[in-house]
């Protein structure tokens, strides 16, 4: 069965990292990547998330389906930016250095071929930080460490059920799915694509309403224990910040402070080194 979104536990540096920590770093790398099209910058931002993953000892193979799919949704996003729009870069760089014509409108420019470059570069840069995120981060701890840095506990519980549910519903999804091949309805490659869709709904609809069942069964409990009635709340997986977390906070943020400042030379988001050719 492929895990989707999944807490992997590990013994590594990133694991002891706090989940507030992992978050704040999440975000200030993520918003430093988009920020900017300084290639200079996207170009070392990939390395530090694959040097991650190897200090985190979380094995590509464990999250093989999360990362070939943004391979292919970024496959995808840059084949239909040149469809729709051949020209778009030369419009963002102020200048068109042509290579060759593919015909009509489709004129490969090394502007354009430098933005798809960049594009590139932002998913590898952000989507295998994204999926260790989630891969690395304990949800209960999380939780925990949510309410620590001022989210109320009730939204970071939800949050924590969120991330432990996915799990769930992968293995119930895979027991159905069994259960109804067993029972002659065909799942595999070997049927066309459209009797395949019409098959998965004999596996969705049991999960929509078992989920349902779930979800209610859980609340009632919640209910029954008086979630929600206090201010505050204890957590079991709270843990303190150390040095490494206040270390990997301030290093996320001179990545961040170093996109502002080539944003501010380079007197925009896009460098452009064909205008001094």
């Amino acid at each position: 069965m492929t895990n989707i979104f999944n807490y992997i536990d590990r013994s590594s540096p990133v694991h002891r990292l706090t989940g507030a920590t992992k978050l704040v770093c999440l975000l200030i790398w993520s918003f430093a990547a988009m920020m900017t099209y300084d290639t200079r910058l996207l170009a070392i931002l990939p390395l530090g998330s694959f040097a991650l993953f190897a200090l985190s000892r979380i094995r590509l193979r464990d999250v093989r389906f999360m990362l070939g799919f943004t391979l292919v949704f970024m496959a995808l996003n840059n084949l239909l930016v040149f469809l729709f729009s051949p020209q778009h870069a030369v419009g963002l760089y102020g200048t068109r250095h042509e290579l060759f014509s593919l015909g009509g409108r489709y004129v490969v420019t090394s502007e354009q071929l430098f933005y798809h470059l960049n594009l590139v570069l932002k998913y590898l840069a952000t989507i295998p930080v994204v999926v260790l995120f989630v891969s690395t981060t304990n949800p209960s701890e999380f939780a925990a460490s949510l309410n620590r840095i001022g989210v109320k506990y009730t939204v970071a519980y939800s949050v924590s059920l969120a991330l432990r549910y996915i799990p769930d519903i992968q293995r119930e999804y895979h027991d159905i799915s069994q259960a109804q091949q067993a029972r002659g309805i065909e799942m595999s490659r070997k049927e066309n694509i459209v009797k395949r869709l019409k098959s998965a709904s004999a596996i969705l609809i049991p999960l929509i309403l078992s989920s349902m069942d779930r979800i209610e069964t859980i609340s009632n409990a919640m209910e029954l224990r008086g979630f929600g009635k206090n201010k505050k709340r204890t957590w079991y997986m709270g843990r303190p910040f150390t040095k490494w977390d206040i270390l990997s906070i301030a290093v996320c943020a001179g990545i961040l402070a170093a996109a502002i400042i080539l944003n501010r030379v380079n007197g925009g988001r896009f460098w452009n080194p064909f205008a001094r050719g």
